[in-house]
C-alpha cells in the first residue's frame, strides 16, 4: 500500500495530515483503539495453541533450511533468515512463559 493511497492531496494542511484507517485495530479519529479480535477460550487450550504455534514456526524454519541446502535456487535466503528469527523468538518466548509458570508453581508449593 503506497502513501498516496493513505493520504489525499486535500487531506494535508501544513504539518497536519489526516490518515485513513487501514486496519481495525488502528486508532480512530478520537484516539480510541478500534475493535481488535479477542481470542476467548480455556487457558489450557490457549497454552496448547501457543505451543503448537511455536512448534509450527520451528518446523517451517527447519523445512526452509533443508530446502535451501538441497535446492538453493528455489528459496530466498531472506525468507530462511526471517523464518529462523520467528522460530527463535517463538521458542524463546515459550521458554520464558514456561519458566515463569514453573517458578510460580514452586512458590505456591513452598508457601508455608
Amino acid at each position: 500500500m503506497s502513501l498516496m493511497n493513505l493520504v489525499g492531496a486535500d487531506s494535508a494542511l501544513g504539518d497536519v495530515v489526516q490518515l485513513k484507517r487501514s486496519r481495525p485495530n488502528h486508532f480512530n479519529e478520537e484516539g480510541q483503539l478500534g475493535s481488535a479480535p479477542v481470542k476467548t477460550g480455556k487457558f489450557g487450550e490457549m497454552v496448547v495453541d501457543a505451543l503448537n504455534g511455536a512448534n509450527n514456526a520451528e518446523m517451517d524454519s527447519a523445512g526452509l533450511m533443508q530446502q535451501m541446502i538441497t535446492d538453493p535456487d528455489s528459496v530466498n535466503v531472506h525468507d530462511v533468515t526471517i523464518a529462523m528469527a520467528k522460530a527463535e523468538m517463538a521458542v524463546s518466548l515459550t521458554k520464558s512463559v514456561i519458566d515463569g509458570a514453573v517458578k510460580a508453581y514452586k512458590e505456591i508449593i513452598s508457601t508455608r
